[in-house]
């Protein structure tokens, strides 16, 4: 998803973008055709590989070794794409040994990472995320030669969230309207757990809006649920996510990157932890005041969930501020700032 919010702006500087990406379950090809985008589709393969490298547990998201995907992956980009200015990386399984293989087939290589947990030959590095460490956390994984675009300044927003911040209303602090949403596909249902928590709450007074994914594995179980809710609306695969968190006073989801959306329109957010990566850039934010960060979503119940949501309905000034101390870790402007540097970077 983050890599079609910066297909959509390179194609308004009118590049012409492709995407590669293998059909494993889940995947996001026919979504990607819909929005106008050519998609050179790898197989999938149930055929387990060994790839060498038992410190890195992504390798086996590729279903296939890392050169055979280094292999396929160069073959479309040498017969079929032309000259091709530069080739985006967005995957944790994918390091220096594939970029190198496919590095003469392109002119320039942008990685998109957070994990900094492994080398990379690219000359432009993009983490979105803010750590207590990010000017030196990837000091010594990337070429000295690698521009590094690091922190929520960059982080890849769609133009709604932009548009929505301009005409942005100030929070007063009041809880009339919540929030709930746990990513695309959210497989422990922690979207469940919230809105059980919002019914130990019984406020029927405070409206719910639910937002889930198509493929959702529990989605027709949560619109039931919602349906038996007099204050609860149910909403499957939007694409007014931007509205929605404009007119909440608070939010209950996971980390990840619909922090920075959430951020940019100063939503302030009860954060559950759902992935290994989520983890420490939560706590950092839990550590700043700019949300409040309940764990690991094993260890967290309905009870704390609900508990949270009060401590924060009894106390509208910290509402205020946390909004506050959203809004200005980030200005929405960071694809405008990536598309730029990618320019720039060409010619260098």
């Amino acid at each position: 998803m983050r890599c079609l919010t910066l297909a959509d702006a390179l194609r308004e500087e009118e590049s012409n973008v492709s995407f590669i990406c293998r059909e494993l379950h889940g995947n996001l090809c026919d979504f990607i055709e819909k929005k106008g985008f050519k998609v050179y589709r790898l197989p999938y393969t149930t055929v387990k590989h060994n790839n060498k490298n038992p410190s890195s547990e992504h390798l086996q998201w590729l279903s296939v070794s890392w050169a055979e995907d280094a292999e396929q992956s160069r073959d479309i980009l040498a017969k079929e794409c032309g000259t091709i200015d530069w080739l985006i990386v967005d995957h944790y399984a994918l390091d220096k040994q594939w970029e190198t293989l496919v590095r003469p087939h392109v002119k320039k290589i942008m990685v998109i990472d957070d994990l900094a947990d492994r080398f990379h030959d690219c000359d432009l590095l993009l983490d979105q995320n803010l750590y207590e460490n990010i000017n030196n956390r990837y000091n010594g994984l990337v070429p000295a030669s690698c521009k590094k675009l690091l922190g929520p300044k960059y982080a890849l927003l769609r133009k709604e969230f932009i548009n929505a911040r301009k005409n942005l209303r100030e929070r007063d602090g009041n809880v009339k309207n919540i929030l709930i949403f746990f990513g695309g596909v959210d497989p422990t249902n922690e979207t469940l757990k919230a809105l059980e928590a919002i019914q130990l709450l019984n406020r029927p007074d405070i409206a719910i809006d639910v937002v889930v994914g198509e493929a959702n594995p529990n989605k027709d179980k949560l619109e039931d649920v919602c349906s038996a809710m007099p204050n609860a609306n149910y909403h499957c695969q939007i694409n007014n996510m931007a509205e929605l968190m404009a007119s909440a006073d608070l939010s209950i989801g996971a980390g990840g990157s619909t922090t920075w959306e959430r951020c940019c329109l100063g939503l302030p957010s009860i954060v559950i932890t759902l992935a290994d990566n989520q983890r420490e850039l939560a706590k950092y934010l839990e550590k700043n005041g700019i949300i409040i960060y309940l764990g690991w979503y094993e260890q967290v119940k309905e009870s704390d969930v609900k508990e949270a949501i009060n401590a924060l309905i009894s106390n509208p000034e910290k509402i205020e501020t946390i909004s506050k101390k959203s809004r200005e870790i980030i200005d929405g402007k960071g694809i405008e700032q990536i598309t730029s540097r990618m320019q720039k970077n060409l010619y260098l």
